[in-house]
């Protein structure tokens, strides 16, 4: 996520020699290396930034955080931790007070993500424009006015590729089932999703009416859906969605403690 972050500033403009990295991994140093990034195993001691992101797991946020606190104090601190809450980071930070949370998702690695941010108070808007350059060089975003909400964005968008992975997965085996080859069963599977989602994106039409459009009374799409409906489908996806919303709370809690 790091790289695509970084990767899309490169394409808006930003210059290489304004971006460093800190990473343990020899691989992803390597990584920011072959972008013609400076990476570093630690902070130097004499490193000044405008703008700190810690785009690391939620369970090394803690330690990332702590180890860059006597770095942090003038720069606007961006967090892509799933879970971990401003209030525990501004703790590790030592009061730190300018904080924006941010839930970006995969699809960022190809310019095609989507973002929920939340700011603390003392996040301006010039801060808030900053936080905005860095997640929309990937994709697009969009400001909540609780923290909690986040969670849902977590839970949907932030997890939703992988629901999306699951469907075009499953789509794939009917159609190898029903005897379609390889090749055409991904490229069905895959073209026929994002035609969709296309034209739901580019449609006034809210995605009720879409589907009734292509549902004809006694028809085949009708047929499929009449089965889904009757095995719940609908119902199995928000309850889905909605315990991955309360696994990010749990997350926050596991991490986020002392």
């Amino acid at each position: 996520m790091a790289a695509a972050l970084i990767g899309g500033m490169l394409q808006q403009g930003l210059s290489k020699a304004d971006v460093q990295v800190i990473d343990v991994s020899a691989a992803a140093r390597q990584r920011m290396a072959e972008m013609g990034i400076t990476a570093h195993t630690q902070w130097d001691s004499q490193a000044h930034a405008d703008v700190v992101v810690f785009a690391v797991k939620p369970q090394h946020m803690k330690e990332a955080v702590s180890g860059g606190r006597a770095h942090c104090s003038s720069a606007l601190v961006v967090s892509i931790a799933a879970g971990i809450r401003c209030a525990d980071i501004a703790r590790w930070l030592g009061g730190h007070g300018r904080i924006v949370r941010a839930m970006p998702n995969t699809p960022a690695l190809i310019g095609a993500g989507v973002s929920g941010l939340y700011a603390t108070e003392g996040v301006n808007s010039t801060d808030r424009q900053a936080a905005e350059q860095i997640l929309d060089a990937a994709g697009k975003s969009v400001w909540f006015d609780r923290e909690a909400l986040l969670d849902a964005v977590t839970a949907v968008s932030g997890s939703g590729p992988g629901y999306v992975f699951y469907f075009v997965e499953a789509l794939e085996e009917a159609a190898l089932a029903l005897g379609l080859d390889a090749r055409a069963a991904r490229l069905l599977a895959i073209e026929t999703f994002l035609g969709a989602a296309k034209l739901a994106a580019g449609s006034d039409d809210e995605p009720a009416v879409l589907r009734a459009k292509v549902t004809s009374k006694g028809g085949t799409t009708e047929s499929a859906l009449n089965l889904m409906e009757s095995r719940d489908v609908k119902a199995c996806i928000i309850a889905a969605v909605q315990r991955a919303e309360q696994r990010a709370a749990e997350l926050g809690d596991l991490f986020g403690k002392d």
